[in-house]
């Protein structure tokens, strides 16, 4: 992962409401969730939730599928596990860390 990479994958989660809106979708169901259930959700307008999901799609952390009319929104955990390696990638010294619990998800069932 690239530094530059990270810093921007940061900035798109470093504002509230775009986070709530990424752990909602990392909450939903593995085929994603659609805009408007996320509107419903969060109480948000729909031009803001647009402006937020443009920044996470952008950032790479969600990915966007189009089934007929209907967009679905899912998170790339694979991403976000690469970003939080990314973070921790030098702690304890290059040692193993045996007290920084694991973040794991299988990524075939998210």
């Amino acid at each position: 992962m690239e530094e530059d990479w990270a810093v921007t994958a940061l900035a798109a989660l470093a504002q509230s409401s775009r986070l709530r809106v990424f752990r909602a979708i990392v909450g939903a169901s593995p085929d994603g969730v659609q805009p408007g259930q996320l509107a419903l959700a969060l109480e948000v307008p729909a031009n803001t939730l647009s402006f937020h999901l443009k920044e996470l799609h952008h950032a790479g952390l969600v990915s966007v599928r189009r089934e007929g009319r209907f967009l679905h929104y899912r998170a790339d955990m694979a991403v976000m596990q690469s970003l939080v390696g990314f973070l921790t990638a030098h702690c304890c010294g290059g040692l193993p860390c045996t007290d920084m619990p694991s973040v794991t998800c299988e990524v075939s069932n998210c």
